[in-house]
């Protein structure tokens, strides 16, 4: 081995009479006896093993194990600290694993996450305990349980994102208000049945009748028909053949559509018609209203060819004085006739075909079918086409951004996100969905969709409500970015920039 007869094994020196010393597996010089060590082994008698960070043979090689790892003195392979992995244990353990050799389970529940190296659980909004198994207590949500809900009247809110779900009755963004006039019972989705001017129980719904009136929906009158007063005994005043009713209390006339007055005896006012004589009359060319329907009845001059609404139908009559002005029926010269509703031609002998959505029957000479706005066809059973309106169809829907427009008036239904007449305006900042009516949830300075609602989450922040940070070792936007600080240090959950343990620095504290 050494060039020269060798002595037996472990031992050296003249005539090999001295007994080698050297441990570990270290062989000596047969003629000097100094020690000639194995791998990871040093010192006089290799009685040493390599200091620590070095390792083989004459301990000469260093360490490359990241993480406070700690490397075999023989082979350098690294034997990683709790909550490392992979070949120089520069790995955090995968997601769902934790602790020495990353052999222990995650234990969190409800989408929290474990410390790498301890198992601890970093529960989401909304949950709490070890596990993450435990939803708020009572009053609590929102990130380590640590906001207090703000609901009142018995609301409680969501333990996750503290939005209040009312108790039947209430309303508002905390359940502050009653539920609006009209309604009651829980979300306010019950519709009050109470009649004549009775108010609901906002909780209950049960009615509040005034005075004079009975029964379960305030629909009776106390005093029977025809009376009215505290004890029943005067005769109402109104004239029973235009009124609707009289005031079980006072007398005082509720007038049918066209009458006015106070005794429900005078027609409605030139120029109005309708319930209370309020709606006014849109009839051109000074013509007046029927008072009940509000039918056009023409002036003097605007009469002759003309019927309907503001005289704006052309009468088509043959051998006749014009037509009726508000059925356009022809007033015929003696000895001439009109067709009966559901006849035309030669005597009048066809029967008009199924108009479904027409002005009448049928035309009483062609037996055409004449459509009301929005619709078309030989039948008139046909809605316009897409992006038409209006008579015939002949009008183009003005609808922008996926906007559809009704197709009598051409008036737009905007698609979720867009608002305006013509529906070119996009939802202000933190509104969205249909007429712009939801409040963006999003949080640090997320900004939503104007469609759905969905947060677009600044960098650094993930979560339904962009309220969670990044997991630790990730950041950036969406929490795409995988840090690279090294030594145990962690990253800043926006930047990446790493915060550096004592005794390390360095852009990815690699250095000590």
């Amino acid at each position: 081995m050494f060039g020269l007869v060798g002595c037996e094994a472990d031992f050296w020196g003249p005539h090999c009479t001295n007994r080698c010393q050297c441990q570990n597996g270290g062989r000596c010089n047969p003629i000097t006896g100094a020690c000639m060590c194995t791998d990871g082994y040093q010192g006089w008698r290799c009685e040493e093993q390599c200091e620590h960070g070095y390792y083989g043979k004459g301990c000469q090689l260093i360490c490359q194990c990241l993480n406070g790892a700690t490397c075999d003195h023989e082979t350098g392979e690294c034997l990683c600290t709790p909550g490392y992995t992979g070949a120089f244990c520069g790995e955090r353990c995968p997601s769902g694993s934790h602790g020495p050799q990353c052999e222990r389970r995650c234990p969190c529940q409800n989408g929290g996450t474990c410390h790498h190296i301890t198992g601890d659980c970093s529960c989401p909004a909304g949950w709490t305990g070890s596990v993450c198994a435990q939803p708020c207590p009572i009053g609590k949500y929102g990130i380590n349980c640590s906001k207090d809900c703000s609901c009142r009247n018995g609301g409680v809110c969501d333990h996750v994102t503290g939005q209040c779900q009312c108790a039947a009755g209430f309303s508002g963004r905390r359940c502050q208000e009653d539920c609006p006039v009209g309604t009651y019972g829980p979300q306010c989705n019950q519709k009050c049945q109470c009649q004549n001017g009775a108010k609901c129980h906002h909780i209950n719904g049960a009615c509040m009748c005034e005075t004079g009136f009975k029964g379960p929906n305030c629909q009776e009158r106390f005093c029977p028909p025809g009376l009215y007063g505290l004890i029943c005994d005067k005769y109402c005043p109104c004239n029973s053949s235009n009124t609707l009713s009289c005031h079980p209390l006072s007398g005082e006339c509720t007038c049918a559509s066209g009458w006015t007055g106070l005794f429900c005896n005078e027609s409605c006012p030139p120029g109005f018609y309708g319930e209370i004589c309020s709606e006014p009359c849109s009839c051109a060319n000074g013509a007046d209203c029927h008072p009940v329907t509000g039918s056009c009845v023409c002036a003097p001059g605007y009469m002759d060819g003309t019927y309907g609404l503001e005289c704006r139908e052309r009468c088509d009559c043959g051998h006749a004085d014009g037509c009726d002005p508000v059925s356009g029926y022809c007033r015929c010269y003696p000895g001439w006739t009109v067709c009966s509703p559901g006849f035309y031609g030669h005597r009048c002998s066809q029967s008009c075909p199924q108009c479904v959505h027409s002005t009448g029957p049928c035309h009483h000479v062609t037996g055409h079918c004449e459509c009301l706005s929005g619709f078309t066809g030989s039948l008139c059973n046909q809605v316009c086409p897409t992006g038409r309106y209006g008579r015939v169809c002949a009008e183009i829907c003005l609808c922008t951004n996926n906007g559809t427009c009704n197709p009598i008036d051409g008036s737009c239904q905007c698609f979720p996100g867009w608002i305006g007449e013509d529906c070119s305006q996009a939802c202000p900042s933190g509104h969205w969905g249909p007429d712009c009516l939801n409040s963006c949830n999003c949080h640090n300075g997320a900004q939503c969709s104007a469609y759905d609602g969905e947060c677009r989450c600044s960098p650094g922040w993930t979560g339904l409500y962009c309220t969670q940070r990044c997991p630790s070792g990730f950041y950036g936007r969406d929490c795409a970015e995988v840090c690279r600080c090294q030594n145990g240090a962690d990253c800043d959950h926006i930047t990446g920039q790493c915060a550096c343990r004592t005794g390390f620095i360095g852009t990815n504290c690699e250095q000590s």
